[in-house]
């Protein structure tokens, strides 16, 4: 199960947050394996952000998930990402960041796997 959060200083309107949710579900099938039938996505808004010390309009999107995928899978599937970010909501690939967190054990189910 892969979970997904984007943490954004910018507020989404629902409409948005629906396409980001859709266009997630559609490009983790990049990774072999994963499907959106198992994908959690949060957003996370309004919150202040800063690089280099400046105040600025940005986006983190966090994705973690069980066991490892390859470079080649994940690159694909960052720049999907980065893509739709900026089509939903207009922040460009150098207000976008993202990072990849791989998982050899996960609680699900009431148990660990």
């Amino acid at each position: 199960m892969p979970y997904i959060c984007v943490n954004l200083t910018k507020k989404l309107s629902d409409q948005q947050k629906d396409a980001i949710k859709s266009g997630l579900g559609e490009k983790i099938s990049l990774i072999p394996g994963k499907s959106e039938k198992a994908l959690m996505v949060d957003f996370s808004e309004g919150h202040t952000m800063y690089f280099a010390g400046e105040k600025r309009d940005l986006a983190f999107v966090d994705v973690r998930c069980y066991k490892t995928a390859e470079f080649e899978n994940k690159k694909a599937f960052t720049e999907a990402v980065f893509e739709l970010m900026e089509k939903e909501t207009g922040l460009t690939a150098d207000d976008v960041y993202l990072s990849w967190g791989e998982y050899d054990t996960w609680g699900t189910k009431g148990s660990m796997k």
